[in-house]
């Protein structure tokens, strides 16, 4: 189909927020696992900005990239595996004994689907799954320290996922429900930038 301009260019800005927001984790991770998170926000924002590339190419009329287009769940399930493998380390740092084979595995397993399927809609799937546990954990941790706004800013955002990623993944949309569903990721992504930083401010608060 055709996108207009500024659909396309603002599927940049729920990008944009996402990344921020999970940068601002390296402060509630702390200095050990502050290059770990960087790498799981770019792994993130290469994946949403494969995606919203596409779109702005198509949009100016240029030729289809459907490669571009691919790239979005794959590297979603990376960063988000990663992210999850992170903020569900012990304090020594190391993982607990389920992660490492659900961060490699079901990846793994997902991307055989697709290769079955012809599509990358399996590795939705473990996306979904690595998402689910980084926020469940930003929600506990908000709730730990007493801060009920983030906590629900960080479930605003989970549940964003949960709603709009399916939708987002159907190939026949009218303009408009696109609108629906990128203003809606805007808003989302938005509370979960907020949520990460004050995550993040709230221990440096604590720390001794």
């Amino acid at each position: 189909m055709t996108y207009p301009v500024a659909l396309a260019a603002e599927d940049f800005v729920p990008v944009v927020l996402t990344v921020t927001g999970v940068c601002l984790l390296g402060r509630y991770t702390g200095a050990r696992h502050r290059p770990g998170v960087l790498l799981a926000a770019a792994l993130i924002g290469a994946g949403g900005l494969s995606k919203a590339v596409w779109k702005l190419i198509v949009a100016l009329g240029g030729p289809d990239l459907p490669w571009l287009e691919l790239m979005l769940f794959p590297l979603l399930t990376a960063g988000f595996g990663l992210l999850a493998w992170i903020l569900t380390a012990r304090h020594d740092g190391s993982a607990p004994g389920w992660i490492p084979p659900l961060v490699i595995g079901l990846p793994a397993l997902c991307a055989g689907g697709a290769v079955l399927a012809g599509s990358t809609l399996p590795l939705l799937v473990s996306t979904m799954v690595f998402a689910t546990l980084s926020g469940v954990h930003l929600i506990l941790a908000a709730r730990r320290r007493g801060d009920t706004l983030a906590a629900a800013l960080f479930g605003v955002q989970l549940l964003g996922f949960f709603v709009l990623s399916p939708l987002a993944a159907r190939p026949d949309q009218t303009v408009a429900l696109q609108w629906v569903e990128q203003l809606s990721n805007t808003a989302a992504q938005g509370a979960f930038a907020v949520a990460a930083f004050r995550l993040g401010r709230t221990r440096q608060e604590v720390s001794p």
